[in-house]
């Protein structure tokens, strides 16, 4: 199975791509330029919005013209029509080497992300933090990381699965609708000449599909870890994957170019780019933020 380009969009550090079924588009970010970008699947139109600062992750709100960001520094509410932003909260402003980094809403509309050390040492001192719907954020009692990442849930919202990328392992937690969080479980340990794990999404049966850095490919995993799908990218260094598409049966990849010297480019022109496979199975639509707050 293979990934087809569908946007050539040469992002250095493409990632958290998100399919809105309100109005039929698909959203990432390119974290190194600090843009946020939307295809609409109607017209293939994109339009690219500049932000003041390098977006991790983002989640899309109950109002489509709305998406609460993950800031390099903070949580933001950001308008798409009026462009305004508005300022919420700093996260982790004791560790200036930290940044949001990967995130996804839970069932009930919260949202969890984890920090990336971009430190020389890389150090796992990053958390792994939740905003609720009064927008208050509290710290997750889950191990620090050094890049956290691979953040998704189970259909029915009972696991959460999370990563720090440089362990190579993805793990899974008992996650409760008041709050309460199990502690960390083995999911999948990746071989230590594949790839890392990077952002994760769960379709419709419960399987984990994964981005895996440096391998060049999406693969599925089963609720028990077990491989049973490759998806093979033309990038090498793909880093989220999202359902989307009418039915949920369209597989959208981001990847990035960010480190790949000048041969590398040549051999995998499209790095950077979004990517689409039918992969055979279905997704399901993307948990919203609940919040009251307006932009």
């Amino acid at each position: 199975m293979k990934a087809e380009l569908l946007v050539d969009a040469r992002a250095r550090l493409g990632e958290c791509v998100l399919w809105c079924d309100l109005t039929r588009s698909l959203y990432w970010t390119d974290i190194e330029r600090a843009t946020l970008s939307r295809w609409q699947a109607a017209d293939g139109r994109v339009r690219l919005w500049t932000l003041p600062e390098r977006v991790g992750s983002f989640a899309l709100c109950r109002r489509p013209e709305q998406l609460l960001l993950g800031l390099a520094s903070g949580i933001a509410l950001f308008n798409l029509d009026s462009e305004a932003l508005t300022p919420i909260v700093p996260i982790e402003a004791e560790h200036p080497t930290t940044r949001i980094n990967d995130g996804r809403c839970d069932p009930p509309g919260r949202f969890i992300f984890g920090m990336f050390n971009q430190a020389e040492d890389a150090a796992p001192i990053g958390r792994f933090y939740r905003v609720d719907a009064d927008l208050a954020v509290e710290r997750l009692p889950l191990p620090p990381a050094a890049v956290g990442n691979s953040i998704a849930f189970s259909p029915d919202g009972s696991r959460m699965y999370f990563a720090d990328s440089p362990t190579r392992e993805i793990r899974s937690c008992d996650y409760h609708a008041d709050g309460r969080i199990g502690p960390p479980k083995m999911f999948v340990r990746l071989s230590a000449t594949g790839g890392f794990p990077d952002g994760s999404t769960v379709d419709a049966e419960g399987g984990l599909c994964n981005a895996q850095w440096g391998g060049g490919c999406v693969v599925r995993y089963d609720r028990g870890g077990a491989p049973t799908a490759r998806i093979d990218v033309p990038a090498s260094q793909p880093t989220c994957v999202a359902f989307g598409g009418p039915v949920h049966d369209r597989l959208f990849v981001t990847s990035a170019r960010i480190g790949l010297d000048a041969g590398a480019l040549r051999a995998e022109p499209h790095a950077g780019g979004v990517f689409a496979a039918t992969p055979g199975w279905r997704g399901l639509p993307e948990h919203r933020f609940g919040t009251a707050h307006q932009a």
